[in-house]
Order: structure tokens, then C-alpha cells, then sequence
């Protein structure tokens, strides 16, 4: 049963990929469709090209499946010579026909366009004698010529063509200002089609995650299971939090204090049972001495404190399994939030199976992260699921009764932006935006070129208006940093440093409030504090600390 449920969960993420990916397609057909509009092509700049030959063409246009009659697509081809007096001629006709007519003719093939700047590629193709004059050929499929601007418009048509500018009267050089456009009706069926796909797929997909995650989130049962009690929210038992198990540390105090003796060689340690004033003494209960509410999003880890040397270099090799499986949990992630901020437009309530599945989700991304890149708190390796377990990273946040209507449509884009700057800046690298003179490759007053000289040579006389600016990402984010150190530390002295350890936490569980603030799961804004350590105090104040498990055993709703 637990197999086919997971199953059903690994096709719900898959249907729920196709139809992303159908969306993205859908949005990016219904803008092609919005910007040719009615009797309106989509068309690239208009520009100067110019050929010391007889003839400019774009050879090998291949059209197939497609007839003129069915008017799938119409290719329009606008042009005016840049000399006064000259006529110009365009034509569109069979690519056999257009080589025999150009045999032994000068003539250039146009290869490659960029716009920005523009530059126009040809190669050309010698030849000795002059062409008859262009108008004077019956073989052409569609055909414009005079002076002024020339206008042709052609129906795509089964075969093979190539489009040819030339003189009208078969002179040399060609030089024109030409602009191509094309439209096509099949653009807004397309555009629903691929929307009703979208929806049909997201929509059967949601549905199998959420069938096929109750599968990975079942109740405890048996004996010494620790599952979840009625009580007061908030205490110790409360609804939704772990019994504590008798003889293991509870609060920050008391696990900073376990984990120094535990690193002192031959100690023996063995935890302390709480028995009264003498035990707490013994285990150095402090008084936190807080200030400010309790966040209900909780973010724990607490440090193994036999953590291996070297492993730390290959953990993030060994996760790949979590990647994989992560990535799709993070597009059904994405969806469900969707979904959920729906619901709480509408309903005022956050659905409670896609809240348990996104806290999963976030759980289980913190675990991975954990073991192998942002702390590399322990040696153990993450379990696959959704639930809480024994492991010594742990993530959830209190589910809301209630939430406002309004903070859904502001709060993830508006709302989050101090604090999205807050975490940008010491997670994510510096960006570096660096303007540069070029010139010939070489050093200049200060500046280094980066690309052979001849494109800004001019930059230095005509100001840095013209100047590439090269935006660069350098450098390791702060966290990434502490991080390291950490992790070289550990290899030569084959121990984590335990006030970095509590930095590292802290701007983990700053991040991670923000996530899910952001994620629609909280209204309260998360605070601008670092709380350091395996978990908030004010948490353990609460009664809300992490407990060690007894072997065979887990906490929430889940199982070993």
C-alpha cells in the first residue's frame, strides 16, 4: 500500500513538471499571439543591407507539410531602396529555379544577423557575367518591384524557396532597408490548447501528490512510539508537538553543555536525568534571559559532536539521491503554494494536507541541507520522508487557525522584500557590476579591455555611455563562508567550533522563517533577530525544544 502511494506521489510530480512546462508554453505562444494582433506581424528591425554583387538572397527556406491554401502562416517582406530614383525588386521563388537563374552570376547569400548591434553576415559567390532583369522571370511565387517601398506578401507553401533582392534592373550594388514579418492564425488555437493541457495535467497531478503523500506521512502506532497528545498548544504534549522522552536534554543550555563534555576525550558522558534543583545545577540550566515573542516556525540542528574530518568533501556527492527526489518535490512545493494562497483568498484557511506537505517538503530540504552544504552538522545521513524523525535537524511551524484574506495577494512579493535583502545578503554571493573601456585588448587609464579592439574604440571620446557593463556574481555569501571555515577547521582539528556552529544556525533560521513567511504560511512578520544556537531559547523556554528519541522511535506522524 505504502509502495503504491508512492508511486502515485512520483506521477503526481511528473504530471505536475509536464504541465509547468505546458503552461510556460501556453504564456509564451499567447504572447506571440498578443504582439501580432489583428492584420499584424511579428517582425524583426528594419535595417540597411548592402551587397557589392547582383543579388541578395536567403537560400534553402525548406517549408514542408504546409500548403498555400491552407494559409497556416503568411511571411511578409517589406523593402525600399536607399538610393533615390532606383527601383527595387522582391521575389520569393523555387531555390532550383533561383540557382539557374543566378548561374555564373555574382551574388551573396545572406548567413547570419545580429541586431544588437547590427551586423549581417554573407558569403559570396563569384560569378562573370550580368543577370537578365529580375522582372522579366516568370518562376517567381510571389513578386513586388518599382520604386518607393515594396511590400510582398506570400502563404508558406510545400517545398523548397529562397528570397531574392535585387536591382529591377539587374544592376550592382544592392542596397536596400528591408524588414521581414510573418503571422500565423494557428497562434491563439495553440495558445489554448496547450493552456486546457496545462491545467488538466497540473490539476491530475496536485491531486496524486496529494493522495500520494498521505502515503509518506503515516501515524505512528505500536508500542514506544511517541506520537502526538492531547494538551495545551504551545506546552510540552500540546497539539501537534513531541512527548519529550525521560533523561535528555530540553534546553539550549543543557545541549551546549552535553556537547562540550561529550567533546572532552574519555568523559564517559551520559546525560543527566532532570531530578530537581541538583540536576539542573549539574546540567548548567541557564536563565535566557529573552526578550521578544516566540516565532512559531522552528528550525532545529544539533551538531554531532564525532563529525568525521574529510567526509564533509564528499556529503554533497552522496546527496544526489536527495536532489533528484527534491527537485520535484520543490515544483509540487511551488504548486500547492499556488493552490494554498487560492484558499486563502477565498476561504481564509490555509488547506491543512497541502500545509503538512510544504512544512514536509521544507523539513526534509533542511535535513539535506544539513548533512551536506550549509552546516554539515552531522555525519548521518538524511532519511527519505516527509516526517518528523530521530534525525538532528528538524523543521516545522505551528499550522494557523486563521489567516488574512488580504496579506496572501502582498506579503510574498511586497511584504518580504526588507527582509528578502536581509537574507540575500549574507546567503547569496556579491553582485559586482564592473564597467569596462575597451581597446585593442589592453590596459587603459585604469581599464581592462576584454574582447579584441575595434567595437568601443571610441568609448573613452564619446563618454561610458556606450560602454558594456559586465554584471559578475564573485565570490563566496557570507554563510557559504562560515561555512567553509568550519569545514577546515574540522579537517586539521578534527572538531566543529561551537560558536560558529550557533552563527551558522542562526542565519539558517532567519532564512528559513523568511521561507515560510514568504510560502504563505505565517502572517506574523518574521523578526529581524539572529537566534542562535540548535534552537531558539525562546522555544526551549516554551517547552517546545527538540528531543533526543530512544532507538525505535519518532516523533509527529512519523514511523521508522
Amino acid at each position: 500500500m505504502r509502495t503504491g502511494r508512492i508511486v502515485m506521489f512520483v506521477i503526481g510530480c511528473l504530471l505536475m513538471l509536464i504541465g509547468l512546462g505546458l503552461a510556460v508554453g501556453a504564456a509564451a505562444v499567447g504572447v506571440f499571439n498578443a504582439g501580432q494582433g489583428d492584420d499584424r506581424y511579428l517582425s524583426v528591425p528594419e535595417e540597411v543591407y548592402e551587397v557589392d554583387s547582383y543579388a541578395l538572397i536567403v537560400p534553402d527556406l525548406e517549408v514542408n507539410g504546409v500548403r498555400s491554401d491552407d494559409q497556416v502562416a503568411t511571411l511578409l517582406v517589406q523593402g525600399e531602396p536607399t538610393q533615390s530614383g532606383q527601383e527595387l525588386f522582391i521575389g520569393i521563388g523555387p531555390s532550383d529555379e533561383v540557382d539557374r537563374y543566378l548561374l555564373d552570376v555574382k551574388y551573396s547569400e545572406l548567413q547570419e544577423v545580429d541586431f544588437r548591434p547590427f551586423r549581417a553576415e554573407y558569403e559570396e559567390v563569384n560569378g562573370t557575367r550580368a543577370p537578365a532583369p529580375p522582372v522579366e522571370q516568370g518562376f517567381w511565387a510571389a513578386a513586388s518591384s518599382g520604386t518607393g517601398e515594396q511590400s510582398l506578401e506570400w502563404n508558406l507553401d510545400e517545398g523548397d524557396w529562397s528570397a531574392v533582392v535585387m536591382n529591377a534592373d539587374g544592376s550592382r550594388p544592392v542596397s536596400a532597408e528591408l524588414q521581414v514579418g510573418a503571422r500565423s492564425e494557428l497562434l491563439q488555437p495553440v495558445t489554448w490548447i496547450l493552456l486546457i493541457s496545462s491545467i488538466v495535467f497540473l490539476v491530475a497531478g496536485i491531486a496524486l501528490v496529494v493522495i500520494g503523500s498521505s502515503g509518506l506521512r503515516r501515524r505512528p502506532v505500536g508500542p514506544g512510539a511517541v506520537g502526538e497528545q492531547p494538551g495545551v498548544p504551545g506546552q510540552l504534549g500540546g497539539p501537534g508537538q513531541p512527548v519529550q522522552t525521560p533523561g535528555t536534554p530540553q534546553t539550549y543550555g543543557q545541549m551546549q553543555d552535553r556537547y562540550g563534555q561529550g567533546q572532552q576525550p574519555g568523559s564517559g558522558y551520559r546525560p543527566v536525568r532532570p531530578g530537581g534543583a541538583t540536576a539542573a545545577a549539574r546540567v548548567g540550566v541557564r536563565d535566557p534571559g529573552l526578550t521578544g515573542p516566540r516565532y512559531p516556525v522552528r528550525l532545529y540542528g544539533e551538531i554531532d559532536p564525532n563529525l568525521s574530518r574529510w567526509m564533509w568533501l564528499v556529503k554533497w556527492f552522496l546527496a544526489i539521491p536527495h536532489y533528484i527526489v527534491l527537485f520535484f518535490l520543490w515544483i509540487a512545493f511551488f504548486v500547492s503554494t499556488v493552490v494554498a494562497g487560492f484558499a486563502i483568498l477565498f476561504t481564509g484557511r490555509y488547506p491543512h494536507g497541502l500545509f503538512d506537505f510544504n512544512v514536509g517538503v521544507v523539513r526534509w530540504s533542511w535535513r539535506v541541507t544539513f548533512y551536506a552544504t550549509r552546516v554539515l552538522g552531522t555525519d548521518r545521513y538524511p532519511p527519505f520522508t516527509l516526517d518528523r524523525t530521530d534525525y538532528p535537524a528538524d523543521f516545522s511551524v505551528d499550522y494557523p487557525r486563521q489567516l488574512s484574506r488580504w496579506l496572501v495577494l502582498v506579503k510574498w512579493w511586497l511584504l518580504v522584500i526588507p527582509q528578502a535583502l536581509v537574507v540575500g545578503a549574507f546567503s547569496e554571493a556579491a553582485i559586482v557590476v564592473n564597467r569596462f573601456y575597451v581597446s585593442g585588448g589592453q590596459e587603459t587609464e585604469n581599464w581592462t579591455g576584454m574582447v579584441p579592439g575595434g567595437m568601443w574604440t571610441d568609448a573613452w571620446e564619446n563618454g561610458w555611455e556606450n560602454a558594456p557593463d559586465v554584471v559578475s556574481s564573485q565570490g563566496l555569501s557570507l554563510l557559504a563562508l562560515l561555512v567553509l571555515i568550519a569545514a577546515v577547521i574540522l579537517l586539521f582539528r578534527g572538531s566543529y567550533p561551537r560558536h560558529l556552529f550557533d552563527l551558522i544556525m542562526g542565519l539558517n533560521r532567519w532564512s528559513y522563517r523568511v521561507l515560510a513567511y514568504a510560502a504563505l504560511m505565517r502572517d506574523e512578520y518574521p523578526p529581524f533577530r539572529l537566534d542562535q544556537g540548535p534552537a531558539d531559547r525562546r522555544d526551549e523556554a516554551a517547552g517546545l525544544g527538540r528531543p533526543d528519541l530512544e532507538p525505535g522511535t519518532t516523533t509527529g506522524t512519523g514511523r521508522r
